[in-house]
């Protein structure tokens, strides 16, 4: 489990730095996105992902790495936005934004962590296409949320959901060799 976490860290760290560079050229404006926008940004990067796989050629020169960053960053944002609301006007600077980022990471990471042990890193035996296929079920989970105005019966609810959709798009960098 050690090389899982160290691997993990690499993967993150790549998400991390380009999520401060585009704080530095763009600030937080995507504070003023709602849940369901940010759901949406994923669904995209999900959508192209799967595009990707199955595709004998693309016409855009981006791979399924960037869009798997993509999936995280956006994922996180949806984490903080849960947790802090939406504004109206962008409201924070590159340093609190950063510690929120790391903040929600360390949750995610640790339930990463926890799920792993129980489940014996039954990711490793996975396809990178069953990884994009679960993110592509959690989205339709989290719009059908999203829709029941946040509440579910039984069900985990929207952070448990985000947070899942950043660990298989971790667990497929990983397997990606990134």
């Amino acid at each position: 489990m050690s090389a899982t976490s160290q691997q993990y860290d690499a993967v993150i760290a790549t998400c991390r730095e380009l999520f401060i560079n585009k704080m530095k050229d763009y600030g937080a404006a995507w504070r003023i996105l709602r849940l369901p926008s940010l759901t949406d940004q994923i669904f995209i990067k999900a959508q192209r992902i799967r595009g990707l796989q199955t595709l004998a050629e693309s016409k855009v020169d981006e791979g399924q790495e960037s869009e798997f960053i993509g999936i995280i960053n956006y994922s996180i944002m949806a984490l903080i936005q849960l947790e802090k609301g939406v504004v109206e006007q962008p409201d924070l600077d590159v340093a609190t934004a950063t510690e929120l980022y790391d903040q929600q990471m360390a949750i995610t990471k640790q339930l990463m962590m926890d799920k792993n042990h129980d489940y014996g890193e039954a990711w490793r035996g996975m396809r990178v296409s069953s990884l994009t296929d679960l993110i592509l079920q959690k989205l339709l989970r989290v719009k059908q949320i999203e829709d029941n105005a946040g509440k579910t019966i039984v069900s985990e609810g929207l952070d448990a959901n985000y947070q899942d959709m950043v660990n298989y798009a971790v667990f497929a960098m990983i397997h990606m060799g990134a």
